[in-house]
């Protein structure tokens, strides 16, 4: 299990950040490339908030969310240590290294990417470490989003008016893929995986009264 942790957070990083680096290097703003017609793309956006595209708007919203992501990392790193130490289900505790590798991947973008890359335009490509400087700075990097599934509603779908509605149209990364598949999985698992601590709990003998 110690082994487990560290190897999945550093296979969703390299993942995550081979990706971003190599779209970073060789996409302008916008720029695609379709991988499944009609279902699946590679598409460069950039944005500066969360997962999926979502932001919190004003300058200070970009050190509050970094700030947040950094608090949450140390958080989830204590709690899987605790939960490692207890015994938790394996599977479990690979859902929450996911998460950690997520909220790590896109806190690389926001603490470093505004300080290595060059500006991405919609019709320029970004520079590594450029004679000029970072487009941003420490702490202000955009996180580098290509994952776009273009899949649409069939038209006989109720309550989809428009032709041509996706039905998944937020663009995300590696690193929101991470934190999505390890939330969804314990949903999912939950039963199974809070069995044992539940059956552990009913075992443990009640407390005296005073």
């Amino acid at each position: 299990m110690a082994l487990r942790i560290p190897l999945v957070v550093l296979s969703v990083l390299l993942v995550d950040q081979i990706s971003k680096v190599w779209i970073k290097l060789n996409f302008t703003i916008g720029d695609y490339l379709e991988v499944i017609p009609g279902f699946f793309e590679i598409r460069f956006i950039e944005n500066t908030g969360m997962a999926f595209g979502l932001e919190i708007p004003g300058e200070w919203g970009k050190y509050l969310l970094t700030g947040f992501r950094v608090v949450a990392v140390i958080v989830i790193t204590v709690y899987i240590v605790r939960i490692v130490r207890e015994g938790t289900h394996k599977g479990f505790v690979t859902c929450v290294a996911l998460i950690l590798a997520g909220a790590i991947g896109n806190i690389i973008d926001s603490l470093f990417y505004g300080v290595i890359f060059g500006k991405s335009t919609y019709s320029s490509v970004a520079e590594i470490l450029p004679d000029t400087g970072g487009y941003s700075g420490f702490l202000r990097g955009n996180v580098v989003d290509m994952l776009h599934f273009t899949v649409t509603w069939p038209e006989w779908v109720p309550f989809i008016n428009r032709p041509g509605v996706e039905v998944f149209p937020p663009i995300f990364n590696v690193a929101d893929a991470a934190i999505t598949i390890g939330v969804f999985w314990i949903l999912i698992r939950q039963k199974t995986y809070f069995a044992r601590q539940s059956a552990q709990t009913s075992e443990k003998p009640e407390a005296s009264e005073v």
